[in-house]
């Protein structure tokens, strides 16, 4: 009896090993890739919020692009502004101070015509120097006045009158000049940059009056009618 039951447990052993290979040998249901897994398809319902969602994000992402652009746009008009604020201020920001100076130069100048004309055939070695002190402190002064962007014009004669730039004084009957052209230059002007710091003070040509025409007579008005022709 012992001999029938080790018989058994080796043929049910052999079963379930024949068992266990023949189900190892079976392969798993797998699914077929042409065959869509309903579980996988999203919904219509689905697929319509997800479009909506696109559609919002997409508007946003335009609106903040445009805020972008536009916000970029403004920053760098503010950036020139700026610049040509600080260069205006630099450039012109003296003017006020550089008006008054002018008062000065006039004033130097002035002195210097009439010491000149004074003293011109005397021959003083101390009133020499001192006029010779006096020309190269206007001289200096000039340049530092163009050193700092302000320069001096003077009009030419026969210049035609530029409101923007002269100041007419008065006017000057010269029939050798055009009408409406610088006459004399009384006091010069001076640009400060690309603005009028002065004008120049100047005479205007009025020219020459124009002749008036005389009537013209009939020779023979006073003369008395010829008489009858005699036969």
């Amino acid at each position: 009896m012992r001999g029938e039951s080790q018989s058994n447990l080796r043929n049910g052993t052999n079963t379930m090993t024949d068992t266990r290979r023949a189900s190892a040998d079976v392969e798993p249901d797998t699914p077929d890739p042409a065959t869509p897994d309903p579980a996988a398809a999203p919904a219509p319902e689905e697929r319509g919020e997800a479009a909506m969602v696109a559609d919002v994000l997409a508007r946003e992402a335009a609106e903040l692009k445009d805020k972008l652009l536009r916000t970029l746009a403004e920053m760098e008009n503010l950036r020139r502004r700026t610049d040509r604020e600080v260069t205006e201020s630099r450039v012109y920001g003296i003017s006020s101070f550089a008006r008054d100076i002018l008062a000065i130069a006039d004033n130097m100048a002035r002195a210097l015509q009439t010491v000149r004309a004074e003293l011109k055939e005397r021959e003083d070695a101390g009133i020499k120097a001192l006029l010779d002190g006096v020309e190269l402190t206007e001289r200096e002064l000039s340049k530092v006045l163009e050193k700092h962007g302000v320069r001096k014009f003077e009009p030419h004669p026969r210049e035609k009158f530029d409101p923007n730039l002269h100041q007419a004084m008065y006017e000057v009957q010269d029939p050798a000049l055009p009408a409406g052209t610088v006459a004399q230059v009384v006091q010069a002007g001076y640009m400060i940059g690309d603005r009028m710091l002065r004008p120049a003070l100047v005479a205007v040509a009025k020219g020459a009056p124009k002749a008036v025409a005389e009537p013209v007579g009939n020779e023979n008005a006073d003369s008395e009618p010829p008489g009858p022709e005699q036969g």
